[in-house]
């Protein structure tokens, strides 16, 4: 019985979610599956790229970001009209939401001194301090006052000094960066005397 009711709210849930993509439009991350019955070779299952476009064999490029599945069936149908001489049945349908592909998702790293070192993927606006929290918080052999942000900005490697306990302390909010993709935060180890 349980077993029943968890796979029924299970369905519910993931019905939910696609409907919600088939009525609002698919997006950047969304996995689809396409499908032409007169041509099988062009069976494509892919992933809608972070700009939202797709790549489909003798169309080129589209932007799918937006559409909902069927209009984009319709588009490829009447891109690839002039290239068969019957009409073809071309089906797209959503297999997974890109809210469940992580790896797609811009991400910060945190090393060094917290208590759970690793890569975290940035939803919305993060800065230092909630890195820091994501990675656990800081391990009581952290240096506190010289962990680095390190950045790429244009091909060089750019260093940011936050000091935790003046941000503790209130005497220096301005160290508190959002941070930006590829952003790894360095927390080292202390000092004998630190």
């Amino acid at each position: 019985m349980r077993v029943l009711l968890a796979l029924v709210l299970w369905l519910g849930f993931w019905s939910g979610g696609t409907a919600q993509a088939q009525s609002q439009g698919l997006q950047a991350g969304d996995s689809i599956a396409i499908s032409v019955f007169q041509d099988p070779k062009l069976d494509r299952q892919m992933i809608i790229g972070p700009t939202g476009t797709i790549s489909f064999p003798l169309v080129g490029q589209i932007k799918a970001a937006g559409m909902t599945p069927e209009a984009l069936a319709n588009l490829l149908k009447s891109r690839l009209r002039d290239k068969y001489t019957t009409d073809l049945d071309i089906t797209v349908s959503l297999v997974s939401l890109g809210r469940e592909n992580e790896e797609l998702k811009p991400r910060f790293f945190v090393t060094g001194e917290v208590k759970t070192p690793g890569s975290f993927p940035i939803r919305t606006t993060t800065t230092v301090m909630q890195g820091i929290s994501l990675a656990g918080g800081l391990s009581p052999f952290a240096a506190k006052q010289r962990i680095q942000i390190r950045r790429k900005i244009n091909g060089t490697d750019a260093i940011f000094v936050f000091n935790y306990l003046t941000f503790e302390d209130g005497t220096d909010l301005t160290a508190n960066i959002d941070l930006r993709q590829g952003d790894v935060i360095i927390v080292p180890e202390r000092g004998l005397f630190e």
